[in-house]
């Protein structure tokens, strides 16, 4: 049986916080790969980079669904039900 994302409903259009991630960019720090929130519109940095800012801004907030914010990229995850999701449809 496939796991369903059960906070779709929580998705909104957001406008980007900032091009990068926010707290990199304020620090002067590097990022791997970045992600939207698609609650807020806050850009964090992925968990390979070494700040993890998407991941802690879910911690902070709870909000659930990240997107990828890189060019090409149709895909998003949920942290609560720790699952992917494809927007490419």
């Amino acid at each position: 049986m496939a796991i369903v994302c059960t906070h779709i409903d929580q998705i909104q259009e957001v406008i980007p916080s900032a091009p990068g991630c926010e707290e990199c960019l304020q620090t002067g720090d590097d990022w791997v790969h970045l992600r939207i929130c698609l609650t807020c519109g806050h850009v964090g940095c992925c968990d390979s980079s070494k700040n993890k800012h998407a991941t802690k801004h879910f911690h902070q907030t709870q909000h659930p669904i990240i997107a990828s914010f890189e060019k090409g990229e149709d895909w998003g995850w949920c942290y609560v039900d720790q699952v992917e999701l494809d927007f490419s449809e």
